[in-house]
């Protein structure tokens, strides 16, 4: 059985790491772009909430008006009743009462009346509030509507390079002994798309936690994949490759 050269296999999976790394950044952004995009569609859908408030405000206002002058209608034909009655009383204590009774209901309808023009101010108020809120709403579903078409494009663009990347990741691949491969992608699957890590100042650059001497012997004997006490991944030398 051929003896495998494990240095160059450390070389090929050196490749094959930066096909990977690019791979998992992809797929990492690729899956929170949705997510963002989720947080601003729920804040623009918060703020058609305030919209649908002011106008469901302007609506009830509007209400309350068309009230007030149904029940200032009542009062105004209560008046006029009042008023043609006078003439078929017969005694000063009646015309009295009556006349009382008349301006008790013009005081009404005044009210009525000062409680219509509050009302009209509150809703020349709501319209204008509701104008801006329209307009601002309207800029701001443009901005979002961008938004989205950016990261739809983003995503599609991952998903076009990721199909190139997977692609010239089995070639790369190929020529990795099968063992070995498997052993780098169980790494690679558990650290963020980094299963190789250098060894740098007696230092692994994966976890920085310390590499002994020893390590750094084995490494380079290259009779064995060593990995990382620490965080598991494959230790390689950099002036070595």
């Amino acid at each position: 059985m051929e003896k495998i050269n494990l240095k160059d296999q450390i070389l090929k999976l050196k490749q094959l790491q930066v096909l990977d790394k690019e791979i998992y950044v992809l797929l990492d952004e690729k899956e929170k772009l949705p997510k963002e995009l989720q947080e601003k569609e729920s804040e623009f859908e918060e703020k058609k909430k305030s919209l649908l408030s002011i106008e469901e405000k302007h609506k009830e206002l509007l209400k309350q008006k068309k009230d007030k002058e149904l029940q200032l209608g009542t009062k105004e034909e209560e008046i006029k009743k009042m008023q043609s009655q006078l003439y078929s009383l017969k005694t000063n204590k009646e015309y009295s009462a009556m006349l009382q009774q008349i301006e008790g209901a013009k005081a009404d309808r005044s009210t009525l009346e000062d409680g219509i023009l509050v009302i009209l101010e509150d809703i020349d108020k709501a319209k204008e509030e509701e104008t801006k809120e329209k307009e601002k709403l309207a800029k701001e579903e443009t901005v979002f509507n961008t938004e989205k078409k950016k990261v739809e494009d983003r995503i599609k663009e991952i998903e076009q390079r990721v199909v190139q990347l997977e692609a010239q990741r089995k070639n790369s691949s190929e020529g990795i002994d099968a063992k070995i491969l498997a052993q780098y992608e169980r790494i690679l699957k558990n650290r963020e798309g980094m299963a190789l890590a250098p060894v740098a100042n007696l230092s692994c650059q994966g976890c920085f936690m310390n590499v002994s001497h020893q390590v750094v012997n084995e490494i380079k004997m290259y009779d064995k994949i060593v990995t990382c006490g620490a965080c598991q991944r494959i230790l390689y030398l950099e002036d070595e490759s």
